[in-house]
């Protein structure tokens, strides 16, 4: 018997368009069999929206629930409520009596020390003053980076005679001893290693608890660009969905030279979670002056860090073709963004449907490199963010030139540009809690202005119904999560519920837009 619901009496955006709205649609069984107008079916049985705005449900397209996942004890050290060192020392000192058990680490996540009012990083004399006797790591808000304390070093091993891994940086003081900064990924897991893991229970619990988070939101889809943050995350993400998890989820492992992935069958890239591709890293993060660039940062003879070696990015690659999944490559710096289109754009794309390659940020993007990605044989994707520039202006600030402002994050410029283009949040790798929020990157797309009033580009602004397209139509055209994006017959009946219109409030009170329902596939995952 089919289960079929009609919902009225609603502004809703279907996604087929900027000013494509309608009044009602049905849903059946899970899935959207009819949208309209509401005078339509005035005399069927209906569940009555009372004039709200409904969205399709939203996809966040880049973020982290493995590293949450995996990362579930570490206490917020984001900001506005961590603003200096100081107040690390305090969040991690009143965090460290609920640590229990004998063998855990004092963890945290999420500072930003461009915001501190000297402007450094801490070091594990700082973090000493957390604890002396049991190891206290916390991780920047880029999750590139992190700082350590003394006992996190013994227990790694690191010293004076440590070599810095290839790509990565053990910052050291004036004697050349090592001072707890961690610069890059590989440097971070020559301390984060010896983290005990949370066990298998705890990790699906949370991976559970965080679905109902994205719920909260709004957001019924994700990828995780960089699930290997958890041993098997494949197994986790599909033991959560016994457990309750809702939210469609695709599955990007790091490519580890290393550790070579093994091959996918078909059943691993289907279903609610799935294997969707792999992801490289290219390069750092401007917010700490490490993304790779072609001129020097301000001020410097730095050029930031290149992370991977063609031949391992090309290897990855080949992986992603063989085993027909995406190419997903973290380049924010442009020499990292012509290297990805160097390497790539003369290949035959391997992929129907969806881009092969995905980069991923994509910071400083000029009018010829669009019409370079354009050009090429290769079919590229882009996901990006407003949330970045609106949250960690101040290492923007700082790291780039005057001339490459109006580069930076051109939103408008890649709309009119790329079609298969998202909005998403980086979730925790960026310098704000909640940096999830959809209603936070659309405000910051519209308005182009930082977390401290500043403008910051304003000619790439976007209006609200386009930014929308960007977590919902256009970023379904980013990866293979499959039916989520649209509401229209065919797609999956998953939509939220605004408690306030969008598209009508003030552009400065955007952000403070909630949702008060979420449905996915049909159920109500969600009410505030």
């Amino acid at each position: 018997m089919t289960n079929t619901q009609l919902f009225t009496n609603a502004k809703v955006f279907t996604g087929a368009s900027e000013s494509a709205f309608a009044s009602a649609f049905r849903v059946a069984d899970g899935v959207v069999d009819w949208v309209g107008d509401a005078a339509e079916v005035a005399d069927e049985s209906s569940i009555d929206l009372g004039g709200r705005t409904v969205v399709p449900g939203l996809i966040d397209s880049h973020t982290h629930p493995a590293l949450m996942a995996g990362t579930a004890a570490a206490v917020e050290c984001f900001p506005p409520a961590v603003m200096s060192v100081d107040d690390l020392v305090t969040v991690l000192t009143g965090h460290a009596p609920h640590v229990v058990a004998p063998d855990a680490w004092i963890l945290g996540r999420g500072f930003d020390d461009t915001k501190f009012p000297d402007g450094r990083m801490p070091t594990a004399k700082d973090l000493d003053l957390v604890s002396t006797e049991r190891p206290v790591l916390v991780w920047r808000c880029d999750a590139h980076s992190a700082v350590c304390n003394s006992k996190a070093l013994e227990i790694a091993g690191i010293t004076a005679e440590t070599p810095d891994p290839e790509g990565a940086r053990f910052e050291r003081d004036e004697n050349g001893q090592p001072n707890g900064v961690l610069t890059e990924i590989a440097a971070v897991a020559a301390v984060t290693a010896f983290i005990p893991a949370p066990t298998r229970d705890e990790q699906i619990d949370a991976v559970v608890v965080l679905g109902e988070e994205f719920a909260s939101r709004g957001i019924v889809a994700v990828c995780d660009l960089l699930s290997t943050r958890l041993s098997d995350p494949l197994e986790v993400f599909r033991a959560a969905v016994e457990r309750g998890l809702r939210t469609s989820v695709a599955l990007y492992p790091g490519w580890n030279p290393a550790h070579p992935l093994a091959e996918l069958t078909d059943g691993d890239k289907a279903g609610q979670v799935r294997i969707a591709g792999v992801k490289v890293i290219l390069d750092g993060a401007y917010s700490n002056r490490t993304a790779w660039v072609h001129e020097p940062y301000p001020q410097s003879c730095d050029h930031g860090l290149r992370v991977v070696e063609d031949e391992d990015a090309l290897a990855a690659g080949e992986w992603a073709r063989r085993n027909g999944v995406q190419l997903a490559v973290h380049a924010m710096g442009d020499r990292a963004l012509d290297r990805v289109v160097d390497l790539f754009g003369d290949m035959q794309p391997w992929l129907d449907g969806i881009p092969s390659v995905r980069i991923e940020h994509a910071t400083i993007v000029t009018d010829d490199y669009v019409h370079r990605l354009n050009e090429a044989r290769m079919h590229f994707g882009i996901a990006t963010h407003t949330v970045f520039f609106f949250a960690e202006y101040d290492g923007y600030e700082k790291a780039l030139r005057a001339e490459q402002v109006p580069d930076a994050y051109p939103i408008a410029r890649l709309y009119d540009g790329v079609e298969a283009l998202s909005l998403s949040s980086d979730r925790p790798a960026t310098a704000w809690s909640g940096a999830d929020d959809v209603m936070l990157s659309i405000e910051a797309a519209v308005r182009r202005r930082t977390y401290n009033g500043i403008d910051f580009g304003p000619e790439a602004a976007i209006t609200v119904a386009q930014a929308m397209l960007l977590y919902t139509a256009r970023a379904r055209l980013v990866s293979p999560l499959e039916n989520v994006g649209m509401l229209q017959p065919g797609f999956d009946g998953s939509f939220a519920v605004l408690e306030r219109d969008v598209f009508t409030v003030p552009t400065d009170e955007i952000a403070s837009v909630r949702v008060a329902e979420t449905w996915i596939r049909g159920e109500q995952a969600f009410v505030r």
